[in-house]
């Protein structure tokens, strides 16, 4: 396989466009040879002239729309480029190798309405890591070969995903392309991943990435504009006749909008108190471009609360993924002697979060029902009348979340996992804070998840909690603010097993081997100490759209409201991962400080017992506890 260098972007474009002419005419085609040494110097036409000699056959001049020439290239559709709940991910080298990525790309375009795309303004951006660059550059030229008017661009290609939705929404844009594989590690030969926003911002429904997936399995041709490479250093406008690239700052759109949502004044009086301390740890990820504009420059905190905030494209080595096990770091400092009052972690693209007090941890289920018990007193955008008009959760998070909305009088949604299933609900004002036990939560403000929205939110809790409280006084605590949410609601332990990089067969077979098991099971069956309420195989019916989604994971309920569920999750790149989750309610007051671990262990071994997970998977452990 020829290899490129990857600082060289504009070797992309006739790269692209060479793999594409030899795969369809391999005996015309000469071999053009890419060396791996960097060229003494390769100027924006060295790739025109190329094409311009190879034979005439394999790129034809299509027309000059909007003041540019686009160029029809010939390529031949890839097997496996079937989007998921987050898009498309592979490996990077698979990303960056021949027409793989600009097939899919035009298979999206091929999907949209062209008169609704023609003239149509659209967002890019992602998370830092390794090829976004490159990719970026190649998305472009396909955008304006299919009639697109206007592209915003991050700086340096930077938009963390919930930046990319705020940015969509508030420009008004048609929609946007993210370039993340979200948590999982970056470098050449980690993960990369897409996925396409529509105008609301919000990850592009089923019936589009399906529609997607069937063109990539007949594109023929890619529409690529003949321009040279954007300069993404520099914030600015570029124009190529009536098309333009804008390349903006990829915090000031959001930094606006916190400022809507959350009482910075509020905030700031937390962070510049001399006796609280807190610690922001960016994972070497995108969330690092924007702890220093908001944490310290526009909150006034203290610029050593920031760690690991300069992004890298390999994320430093680290796998950037917020929980007990991958944020290692934060986790020891925040389980000191000299703890912080306060940590936070956020992943690859920004959408996740990890919440911390000193010596102690905040499950993302109770994360959110903190948040959303708490939000009309401490968060602007949902205090008065129809402030808070819903709340929801996906279906393997604990229910924390639903005993927050009966008291509170508003409705409570179980969706399956994947954010896109919150958007409906948002849409029709019947939705404000939602939350995934997979460490993402967020509100209506925006169409995706959202770190640091989470952060701000419990910044503004602890905020207004001290807002009394003279300085050297006994401040309210992360800690404190969760066990009495625990004395008013009661707790639901709750525990998820992450096995990783599982062969894929194996683990279909366990998922088969249970749902005949639950297909079976009959209310009051004995599952070692417990008793059977109810098994089956989740399936969602949305209540705006009517649509329905099947097999979104195997549950068995107890009739003390225990339960364990699994499924497999298609957010990596390569092999499976399979998720156990198990809950269990408590109310009694004196059994609420057990450990998790210690509160669930009857029902983690009745678990594993029943899905025979070691026979199928040869695991002897998770790889992940959280």
């Amino acid at each position: 396989r020829v290899k490129y260098p990857r600082h060289c972007d504009n070797l992309v474009y006739s790269r692209v466009m060479y793999h594409a002419a030899r795969s369809q005419f391999p005996s015309t085609v000469h071999n053009y040879r890419i060396s791996e040494k960097p060229p003494l110097a390769i100027s924006p036409g060295t790739a025109s002239r190329r094409m311009s000699n190879a034979p005439p056959k394999r790129v034809k001049t299509v027309a000059a729309a909007a003041g540019i020439v686009v160029r029809e290239v010939p390529t031949t559709p890839i097997e496996g480029q079937k989007t998921g709940t987050s898009g498309l991910r592979k490996k990077a080298a698979i990303f960056s190798s021949g027409n793989y990525l600009a097939n899919w790309v035009q298979a999206l375009f091929c999907a949209l309405p062209s008169d609704e795309v023609k003239g149509s303004s659209m967002v890019l951006g992602g998370d830092g890591r390794w090829f976004n660059k490159e990719a970026a550059q190649i998305i472009i030229k396909i955008a304006a070969g299919n009639g697109v008017g206007k592209v915003y661009v991050g700086q340096n290609g930077y938009l963390a995903t919930p930046a990319a939705s705020a940015v969509i929404r508030t420009r008004k844009a048609y929609g946007g392309f993210i370039m993340s594989a979200s948590h999982n590690p970056g470098g050449p030969d980690e993960d990369w991943g897409i996925k396409f926003n529509y105008s609301s911002g919000e990850p592009a429904p089923e019936k589009i990435t399906d529609k997607i997936y069937g063109y990539t399995q007949t594109v023929e041709l890619l529409k690529m504009a003949d321009m040279p490479d954007v300069d993404l250093t520099k914030c600015g406008v570029s124009k190529f006749g009536d098309f333009e690239v804008e390349v903006i700052d990829p915090v000031s759109d959001y930094l606006d909008l916190a400022k809507k949502v959350f009482d910075f004044d509020l905030i700031k009086s937390l962070l510049t108190r001399s006796d609280f301390k807190m610690k922001f740890d960016a994972m070497h990820a995108i969330t690092g471009a924007y702890a220093k504009p908001i944490l310290v420059d526009a909150l006034g905190a203290d610029p050593s609360c920031c760690v690991n905030d300069v992004p890298r494209e390999d994320f430093n080595g680290g796998h950037p993924d917020p929980n007990l096990t991958y944020a290692e770091e934060l986790v020891k400092t925040m389980f000191s002697e000299e703890a912080p009052d306060f940590g936070a972690a956020s992943d690859g693209d920004g959408d996740r979060n990890m919440i911390l007090g000193s010596n102690f941890f905040v499950t993302p289920s109770d994360s959110v029902a903190i948040i959303a018990a708490n939000a009309q007193s401490c968060i602007p955008y949902f205090s008065g009348s129809g402030g808070l008009k819903g709340l929801a959760r996906s279906m393997p998070t604990a229910a924390a979340l639903d005993r927050v909305a009966v008291s509170l009088g508003v409705e409570c949604f179980e969706t399956p996992t994947g954010w896109k299933f919150f958007g409906n609900l948002m849409d029709a004002d019947r939705l404000s804070i939602c939350g995934e036990e997979s460490f993402g939560t967020g509100s209506d403000h925006i169409r995706e998840k959202d770190g640091p929205w989470a952060v701000l939110a419990w910044l503004s809790i602890l905020a207004y909690r001290n807002k009394d409280v003279p300085i050297g006084g006994k401040k309210v605590t992360v800690e404190q603010i969760t066990r009495e949410h625990w004395e008013k609601y009661g707790r639901n332990f709750f525990s998820r097993y992450d096995y990783e990089g599982c062969e894929t067969e194996p683990c279909n077979e366990m998922i088969r081997h249970l749902r005949t098991i639950a297909d079976s099971a009959k209310k009051g069956d004995k599952y070692g100490p417990y008793e059977l309420d109810f098994a089956d195989d989740f399936e969602y019916v949305d209540p705006i759209d009517g649509s329905v989604a099947s097999n979104q994971g195997l549950r068995f309920v107890f009739a003390d409201g225990s339960r364990f569920i699994f499924r497999l999750s298609g957010t990596g790149s390569s092999g499976a991962t399979v998720r156990m989750y198990i809950e269990q309610y408590e109310s009694d007051a004196d059994k609420q400080n057990l450990d998790a671990q210690e509160a669930l262990a009857p029902l983690i071994q009745v678990a594993l017992e029943t899905s025979k997970l070691k026979d199928f998977t040869g695991r002897d452990s998770p790889t992940v506890i959280t």
